[in-house]
């Protein structure tokens, strides 16, 4: 095991700065000139505790200067990242998304009352015909392009509800659900999780209302994979459980949904048995699912769908092999649609082939996860390739790790 911050060291060999005292030099100039600060400072000693063990983290000032002076933000130079730290470049990009975020959320929030109005029944089934193309879409696009989209339906929706009565009203209420849980799916695939347990909560009030079981099960399910993302995998059993106490009422669909989530939990909590176990249970569900519910079909449209879940949570395990080997079969059968979950999928095996101590194989199927992960913009992929790196850390200074370096550049640029 490393005892020095070889990704520092590496950086400053590679813009000529032999010894840590000329980098300490060297650096301190830089920041001067483009701080225009005369008294910015770095000593020989600062820069020799940064390539220690423990390099401990740069003021923000610091680490402006040392990304506009080696290319790279100290996440990527081996300190460690404190708690809420963003980059100085994206303060401005994360107010723009919070101001998107408050518009978009009045769409859950519209006062009250509206002006009554005739509520024609067929409007139900030409919502869930909408919803059934933004899952395509989804596919296609990627969260960004579809959240102000599927929330302002969702806000016609909800003013529709107000002013519909009986069955009309319980259809609305019922897709209605559906619109904000995908919103909150394309948050979370953006990376926001705050922004997605927000609308997670507006689906599971918005079941609770609609007083359907399913719903309500098909609500505590999408709050569980935000407890997923979280790595709260007790919370997630939770959820999972008090979705299944009404089991015996449940379609088949919403029961997969909700063990092969609680399969994620067992994972984070280290639990391969009850991992199979979930999987398998699920799996024998398969063929009874034959509801007409226009939410949750994942199951039905996904190639390997429970063995995807079984895959993820044996990486999530560390079980390389085992992973790498159902990564190698599943990734096969995806359908060019699915670009995003394909580079999920690839970002997944890339990990499992480096736990499995194939360094090689690792980097060179991160090459299409990385250029999926440009053209998505997929949070979520994204997520899943610092994991990559992690994983590769006894690589880093091996060709293997330079190689991926190179690899994930573009992705680093913007993420």
């Amino acid at each position: 095991m490393s005892h020095r911050n070889d990704a520092l060291r590496a950086a400053r060999l590679r813009v000529g700065w032999r010894t840590m005292e000329a980098a300490a030099e060297q650096l301190a100039q830089h920041g001067q000139r483009l701080l225009d600060d005369p008294h910015f400072t770095i000593s020989a000693r600062t820069w020799r505790r940064w390539e220690g063990a423990r390099p401990g983290w740069p003021p923000e000032e610091t680490a402006v200067v040392l990304h506009d002076a080696l290319g790279r933000w100290p996440e990527d130079l081996g300190f460690t990242v404190p708690p809420g730290w963003m980059r100085p470049e994206r303060h401005r990009e994360e107010d723009m998304k919070r101001r998107t975020f408050v518009s978009v959320t009045a769409a859950a929030l519209m006062p009250g009352p509206t002006a009554p109005q005739y509520v024609d029944p067929a409007l139900v089934t030409y919502f869930q015909e909408q919803l059934e193309g933004h899952y395509r879409a989804d596919m296609f696009l990627g969260p960004h392009d579809l959240i102000g989209t599927v929330s302002a339906q969702y806000q016609l929706i909800d003013k529709l509800v107000r002013s519909a009565s009986g069955e009309t009203r319980r259809g609305l209420l019922g897709i209605g659900a559906a619109y904000a849980a995908l919103v909150g799916w394309l948050y979370q695939d953006a990376g926001d999780l705050g922004a997605a347990a927000f609308w997670r909560g507006v689906t599971q009030e918005i079941a609770a209302r609609s007083r359907n079981v399913q719903l309500i099960g098909y609500s505590l399910v999408n709050l569980a994979q935000v407890r997923t993302d979280l790595g709260d995998g007790r919370g997630v059993i939770d959820l999972c459980e008090a979705a299944l106490e009404d089991s015996d009422r449940l379609t088949p669909k919403v029961r997969i949904m909700a063990m092969q989530q609680q399969a994620h939990g067992a994972s984070l909590i280290g639990d391969r048995q009850a991992v199979d176990q979930l999987i398998d249970g699920a799996g024998r569900l398969l063929g009874m699912v034959d509801d007409r519910l226009p939410w949750g079909n994942a199951c039905r449209r996904t190639p390997g769908y429970l063995e995807v879940q079984r895959a993820t949570c044996y990486g999530r395990l560390g079980l390389g092999n085992e992973a790498d080997s159902l990564w190698t079969q599943l990734v096969a059968d995806v359908p060019a649609t699915a670009r995003r979950d394909r580079g999920v999928y690839l970002a997944r095996h890339a990990a499992a082939a480096a736990s499995a101590r194939k360094p090689d194989q690792a980097v060179e199927v991160a090459r299409e996860a990385a250029a999926i992960a440009v053209e998505t913009r997929s949070a979520r992929l994204v997520r899943e390739l610092h994991c990559l790196k992690r994983t590769m850390t006894p690589w880093q200074d091996a060709p293997e790790g330079r190689d991926l370096t190179e690899v994930l550049a573009p992705v680093t640029e913007w993420s």
